[in-house]
């Protein structure tokens, strides 16, 4: 995909095939059997639907770049390089974003806060670095920019930075991101409790898993065998904090452990690598399905940045060069686009997909700047929905 020199990470501007790297990544999605049949499953429509959700992702983080650099918002949290951790086990779900899954498909499906258009998807609750489980789940990219603008339309009507739809199954993030663990047990424990058959996900970061309200909601979704997907999203780093300074052991795989330690399936997977992200995923839903108890999932990845778009130059300091040399090299759009081309996908066909992904990323700005210049809340408004 196209290259920002002024907003994409100076490794990835830098970027170039290296075929180690590929192949790294071609044999990574066949070095567990289990995973490797699940893609093979896969048609090409869905491949390519995971490439356009990374490429969505990757644009909607460099429009709120650009915006915070032109003066329209005065900052952004973003997940570049880490997109995939995010993509590929949203697309595991039954998802508002895809009209053709329908209640039908669940058994004895029953409404829920959480069913829209006739559908009864499963739900997410993302961190808000996550912020591509939104569109992947259905939400408009709009939406995303209005909720950063605070204007009157836009999902929290102005409230909140924090953003979600219950309309399509995404819950907005709460900042101290551990409490969305007990919370997403909840969720799945009613879907349990009313034999629904939906799935519930959501991400904590590796800073995140040392708040005690985590462990505690881990232990009875554990204990409860609820239908919920936890996923360890090991950056490297806790806001300004590197990894090796707040988990033990000293070893390359931390939280390898984790799964077994409370009880739950689940396994780590490549956190830059699309495929062995949907294929674990889709495991790990099929067991809940079942009925066969939560999923623990632990992504290697890296954050490309700050903890938001002001520290970004703190970010630098905080690891070596070639930690984001290193990293930079996978990057989870250009290597997937590169899996695509060597099995068979023109370079025309992908380019075709970043250019339709562009124009509904820039309409999608259009549409939430004429908000910002229309649809600001009122000052009356700030009481609306107030219990007292």
């Amino acid at each position: 995909m196209k290259r920002y020199p002024a907003f994409d990470p100076p490794e990835y501007v830098a970027w170039k095939r290296d075929d180690g790297d590929v192949e790294d990544f071609r044999h990574r999605v066949r070095a567990d059997p289990d995973r490797s049949a699940v893609i093979d499953r896969l048609t090409e429509d869905q491949r390519l639907d995971l490439y356009r959700g990374l490429v969505r992702t990757r644009l909607t983080d460099i429009a709120l770049k650009r915006w915070v650099r032109q003066g329209v918002i005065s900052k952004a949290w973003l997940g570049t390089g880490e997109e995939a951790t995010t993509v590929g086990p949203v697309h595991a779900l039954l998802r508002a974003a895809n009209s053709e899954l329908r209640a039908t498909e669940l058994p004895e499906a029953s409404r829920s806060p959480f069913a829209a258009r006739g559908s009864q998807h499963d739900i997410v609750a993302p961190m808000i670095r996550n912020s591509g489980a939104c569109s992947e789940m259905g939400m408009p990219v709009a939406d995303i920019f209005r909720a950063y603008m605070g204007t009157a339309d836009g999902p929290t009507r102005g409230r909140d930075g924090h953003y979600g739809s219950f309309e399509h199954g995404v819950i907005a993030p709460i900042s101290h991101v551990g409490d969305m663990v007990p919370i997403v047990t909840g969720i799945a424990l009613s879907f349990a409790v009313r034999g629904t058959g939906q799935v519930a996900m959501t991400w904590i970061g590796d800073g995140s898993t040392k708040a005690g309200v985590a462990h505690e909601g881990l232990n009875f979704a554990a204990v409860r065998r609820v239908p919920a997907i936890f996923i360890v999203q090991n950056n490297q780093v806790a806001l300004g904090t590197r990894l090796e300074q707040h988990h033990l052991p000293a070893t390359t795989s931390r939280f390898a452990d984790w799964p077994r330690a409370y009880g739950m399936w689940g396994g780590e997977f490549d956190g830059n690598n699309v495929l062995d992200a949907y294929a674990i995923a889709a495991l790990a839903v099929e067991r809940c399905r079942r009925g066969d108890g939560p999923a623990l999932l632990v992504a290697e990845t890296f954050r490309m940045g700050g903890h938001a778009t002001h520290d970004e130059a703190e970010a630098r300091d905080t690891f070596d060069a070639e930690l984001f040399a290193q990293w930079g090299r996978r990057d989870p759009v250009a290597l997937y686009e590169e899996y695509l081309a060597d099995e068979g996908v023109s370079r025309a066909r992908l380019g075709d997909i970043e250019a339709e992904v562009e124009s509904e990323v820039e309409s999608a700005q259009e549409e939430a700047l004429e908000s910002r210049k229309e649809r600001m809340p009122s000052a009356e408004s700030a009481l609306d929905g107030v219990y007292a």
